[in-house]
């Protein structure tokens, strides 16, 4: 059994086509159904619906063989159990510092909220810059609203939710987009039947851009 772990939303539906292309099609909606492991029209292939964060520690210990994760869930988690064959273009959004437009930075020690822990300790600690990282698992816009934070370091799409709070897009960390990821041993183990299935969704990303 060859088990995929995906995540519900914009991932799900844009991972769903390459998937497809290498028949393997979900026998219920996964949007849409109550199950969290959903049978495939392969029947050795079932996919596993988790929490996008979740989906590099299911792929690493070995509960799922395979998993379709954002470049920014993967440089938060760390993980050394994973490859990274294949970056499959879809979901693609910046990482991103904000602050209230206009303000300047203060000159002290920089309070930065965000839910992307390590992302910022390793973005400052390369700067040679002490901050205070404040953990904060939504709405990050408030922060720097209220005066818990002079920063917010977070996943930008269009901006525009940036701006309708009075804040603006800063510095860039990373260019993000979703990444097949797959687990070190269950490659050895299984590799004809994973890279086969690497070299079509691969094939299939080409197609999409020319």
């Amino acid at each position: 059994m060859l088990t995929i772990a995906l995540s519900k939303g914009r991932i799900l539906d844009e991972t769903l086509p390459f998937l497809a292309e290498a028949g393997i099609i979900p026998k219920e909606n996964p949007e849409k159904s109550r199950k969290l492991i959903i049978a495939t029209s392969q029947p050795d292939v079932r996919i596993l619906i988790v929490r996008a964060t979740d989906v590099p520690t299911y792929v690493e210990y070995g509960a799922a063989d395979l998993g379709v994760a954002g470049k920014d869930v993967l440089l938060e988690y760390g993980g050394n159990g994973l490859y990274e064959p294949l970056d499959l273009n879809i979901a693609r959004c910046k990482l991103m510092t904000a602050g209230v437009t206009g303000k300047a930075e203060p000159k002290g020690r920089l309070k930065v909220a965000t839910k992307f822990v390590n992302v910022a300790k390793n973005y400052y600690a390369e700067q040679g810059r002490q901050v205070d990282i404040i953990k904060l698992y939504g709405s990050m816009e408030l922060a720097p609203l209220v005066g818990l934070a002079d920063k917010i370091i977070d996943v930008v799409d269009t901006g525009n939710t940036l701006r309708a709070n009075g804040l603006e897009p800063q510095e860039l960390i990373a260019h993000i987009s979703s990444r097949l990821i797959v687990n070190k041993a269950a490659m050895k183990m299984h590799h004809q039947r994973i890279q086969a299935l690497i070299d079509t969704l691969r094939n299939a990303v080409l197609s999409r851009k020319n």
